[in-house]
């Protein structure tokens, strides 16, 4: 019963940060590659164990989706080195790496939005909100240190989601017993 999408989606984001990192773009980020390496890695674990045990009709949906995605990368990949201004080309693919990691670390403002109505942290996990905090302030600071704009900004973004989700996860924590929560979706019988 679970969405394959968000497997999918951090795949894309995960490739376009892993070829901005590639000295073809911007040289000196050997970490920003291997970091999105590793987690392109453990995507299409994720997507292969999905396409496993998912019925026949989501496995038809997520391989599209997967076509889709690997089709927009090599888009940006062959489209990018047309450009013969590196600097423009790194300013390109800067800024969808940029696009990209702040759509994924805006995703969470509609749990957000469901923590405040319902004042339950039950579809918040504590340890996913920690680890995008802990994830995201260690990447804006090495994107500050390295003084690349394509880094700490969207990390920086994401930093403060990841404080504001802390901070309502330690909030609405001691609300969040069993009398309180109110179902996320609403039988019509």
């Amino acid at each position: 019963m679970f969405s394959g999408l968000p497997y999918v989606y951090s795949l894309l984001n995960c490739l376009i940060c892993l070829w901005y990192g590639t000295p073809l773009i911007s040289p000196d980020n050997l970490l920003v590659t291997t970091v999105n390496t590793i987690g392109g890695v453990f995507q299409l674990v994720y997507i292969t164990i999905f396409l496993i045990y998912a019925e026949k009709a989501r496995k038809v949906r997520m391989l599209g989706l997967l076509l889709a995605v690997l089709g927009i990368f090599v888009i940006i990949l062959v489209g990018s080195l047309q450009i013969d201004d590196r600097a423009m080309r790194r300013m390109f693919v800067g800024l969808l790496s940029c696009a990209s990691l702040i759509s994924m670390f805006a995703s969470p403002l509609f749990i957000i939005k469901l923590v405040i109505r319902t004042k339950s942290v039950e579809f918040m996990p504590f340890y996913l909100s920690l680890s995008t905090f802990l994830m995201s302030i260690s990447f804006f600071l090495y994107g500050l240190v390295s003084d690349d704009t394509f880094i700490y900004v969207p990390n920086g973004i994401g930093t403060v989601l990841g404080i504001v989700q802390l901070i309502l996860y330690f909030y609405y924590k001691s609300s969040s017993t069993e009398n309180y929560r109110q179902p996320l979706i609403v039988s019509c019988e």
